[in-house]
């Protein structure tokens, strides 16, 4: 990966529906190279997915928590099979410390935020944060395009 293919996932990561034109334009290179960058980033796996950023709030989702949850290693397969069926779980992370796992939740009110806290524990105790707001939102880790 060259300094150009890095100025180009910068250049994703702040508007993943920039035209091919519009980023051969930025960086000065005819839009089939820009092109076939791309592609070559997808394939290499440094391009993972295209996703849109939506706003909970307006989708009713008015509640944004972390759940910490200590699973015992000999459940943690059982415990990723009941993860990944739960839609209001958008991140889990296997993590260091007194938690083993640390899951970020989306629920439209407490009632049903409780009741997937209640669930949940039967892989082990949680602890929950519910967030008030959220300074940085979402964003992309700059690369740096010094070569």
């Amino acid at each position: 990966m060259d300094a150009l293919d890095r100025k180009i996932l910068n250049i994703m990561q702040k508007n993943s529906r920039i035209t091919v034109k519009q980023i051969a334009e930025e960086c000065f290179i005819s839009s089939p190279s820009v092109s076939v960058r791309l592609q070559n980033l997808e394939g290499l796996g440094y391009i993972r997915t295209y996703q849109a950023i939506l706003d909970h709030q307006k989708l009713g989702f008015l509640i944004k928590a972390y759940v910490n949850c200590a699973v015992p290693a000999k459940d943690k397969k059982d415990f990723y099979r009941y993860i990944e069926e739960i839609p209001n779980v958008v991140e889990c992370d296997c993590i260091t410390g007194d938690y083993s796992m640390l899951l970020k939740v989306y629920y439209s009110n407490t009632i049903e935020l409780d009741e997937f806290i209640t669930d949940l524990q039967r892989f082990g105790d949680t602890k929950t944060h519910i967030v008030f707001s959220t300074n940085v939102g979402p964003r992309g880790l700059q690369i740096q395009i010094n070569e």
